[in-house]
């Protein structure tokens, strides 16, 4: 049953002060671009925000010295595989391209990391593309797929190919009954790019059997168009996943499955194209007035009703599925990126607003509530103008991940210097580790981006990787002290 806009207001007025509500669209339309300095009464604010962001996270990266991977006192990390040096146990090198990654523990104590690697076109147009593996390979004309790390309790590594020929393997999400499901963010049909079938949908991978993997088959019913990321409600069986678009800009879907079915593993193949029912999402405010897209948020605590309306062509044969709906049909946002489950909900981003979006701003990671039904905005970064600078002005959240320590950590993908950063659950934002390795040139410096954040089952390792070259990395050190650094706390003891 959806929630009506009437449901909605008078839910919002019984909770009152409590739930901080945005203005009408109209108001709103007429805030400032950018998230503007403080001014008169709000620096005293601004200080005491200044002051709890300080006391919050591991304490100050410290510059590595191989210029890789800077950290906080008392962490470390470990190279796992790199892109065109290290190699599968079929003897080709680890692809290129790394994307989202989620650690599935063995029985051992160790992890199988399932990695996207977004790489689009032709495979020629990649030095390291997925290799081919027979009985894996969806569409031998593609490059991207997903590939599978052993890290095995002792230390050592085996790699193999979990599918191949898919295209643009993004961020993707873990099943609860533990696969993973990687999404093609493309809507290159057969004959373009140099497909030789239609792209753009979701497909599952096994960590643990590969025999399911072959012969790798679309879900069809989860829709065709440019898939970010997952997430499933275990207790519903409700999917919901996010687009990365523009013009328009995406949208946030919800699939919900036909009458009788139960989801578990082998389960999604036996879908129908058109089985269950694909909607978008739509979402108004306390006074019942709808919003068109999710920037005209500006103040953390922004709570939204969310409804949903039925995608009518969701393989999109004619028309983008985002394309079908008209303006006041439903809510957009630039580049919905990352999502995971956690908290009784999920969280997902919006990586930044431009030209393209109502109002500006470099980042937004919401939270959904099934059981109310609503949104709410967790963390908001402003406009980054210093893009070079390493302060906490972060811009351009990707994969995000919840964090077995409270909060949430997130994969930065903006424009200059990249982080791994951690938000708590009041939106105070706080460093993780800083990619050091400069792709660029001394006068022009390039950082690429951080993706795949992921933690192991057991709290102990965080998984990340840089992607290009294409680099995976596991981060270790003194996770449960998190804020301990303004108490005195030594590290590494």
């Amino acid at each position: 049953m959806s929630l009506s806009r009437r449901d909605f207001v008078n839910r919002s007025t019984l909770v009152g002060a409590g739930v901080l509500i945005a203005g009408s669209a109209e108001a709103l339309a007429s805030a400032p671009g950018a998230i503007a300095a403080p001014v008169g009464g709000e620096v005293a604010a601004a200080a005491t925000a200044d002051a709890e962001r300080a006391a919050v996270g591991y304490g100050p990266l410290v510059k590595d010295p191989e210029n890789l991977l800077s950290l906080p006192k008392g962490f470390k990390y470990t190279v796992v595989n790199r892109a065109g040096v290290t190699k599968l146990r079929t003897g080709e090198f680890t692809p290129s391209n790394h994307d989202g990654t989620s650690a599935f523990e063995d029985e051992h104590g160790g992890n199988l990391l399932v990695t996207n690697h977004e790489l689009r076109g032709p495979r020629a147009n990649w030095p390291n593309p997925v290799p081919l593996t027979e009985g894996h390979v969806y569409d031998p004309g593609a490059a991207g797929g997903c590939t599978i790390v052993h890290v095995k309790r002792d230390g050592k590594v085996e790699q193999w190919v979990g599918i191949a020929g898919t295209s643009t393997n993004c961020a993707g999400g873990v099943s609860p009954w533990g696969t993973w499901l990687s999404g093609e963010e493309t809507e290159d049909k057969a004959g373009a790019n140099g497909m030789t079938k239609d792209h753009g949908y979701i497909f599952e991978v096994d960590p643990f059997d590969d025999e399911y993997n072959q012969n790798p088959q679309p879900v069809k019913a989860f829709g065709r168009y440019a898939h970010e990321a997952v997430v499933v409600d275990k207790k519903r069986g409700q999917v919901y996943l996010t687009e990365d678009a523009a013009n328009p800009n995406g949208l946030l879907y919800r699939w919900t499955p036909p009458a009788g079915f139960k989801h578990g593993r082998y389960q999604l193949r036996g879908l129908a194209a058109d089985a269950g029912v694909l909607e978008a999402f739509k979402v108004f405010d306390a006074q019942g007035k709808f919003v068109d897209d999710l920037s005209r948020a500006t103040k953390v605590g922004t709570t939204y009703g969310v409804d949903w309306v039925k995608v009518q062509d969701r393989d999109a044969r004619t028309v983008s599925v985002r394309k079908q709906f008209k303006d006041g049909e439903v809510t957009r946002a630039r580049k919905l990126e990352g999502m995971w489950w956690g908290d009784g909900g999920f969280y997902f981003v919006s990586s930044f607003a431009r030209s393209e979006s109502p109002l500006q701003h470099d980042g937004q990671v919401w939270f959904y509530n099934p059981v109310r039904r609503t949104i709410t905005l967790k963390v908001l970064l402003g406009v980054n103008t210093d893009v070079l600078g390493d302060h906490d002005n972060y811009d351009g959240p990707d994969n995000i991940t919840v964090s077995p320590y409270g909060g949430v950590v997130i994969a930065e993908d903006g424009e200059g210097v990249q982080h791994l950063f951690g938000a708590t659950e009041d939106g105070l934002t706080y460093p993780i580790a800083r990619n050091e390795l400069n792709i660029g040139s001394a006068e022009k410096p390039e950082f690429s981006e951080f993706t795949g954040v992921t933690f192991s089952d057991d709290g102990k390792t965080l998984f990340a990787n840089i992607q290009e070259p294409g680099i995976q990395l596991a981060i270790t050190g003194p996770w449960h002290r998190l804020n301990e650094h303004k108490r005195g706390q030594g590290y590494g003891e």
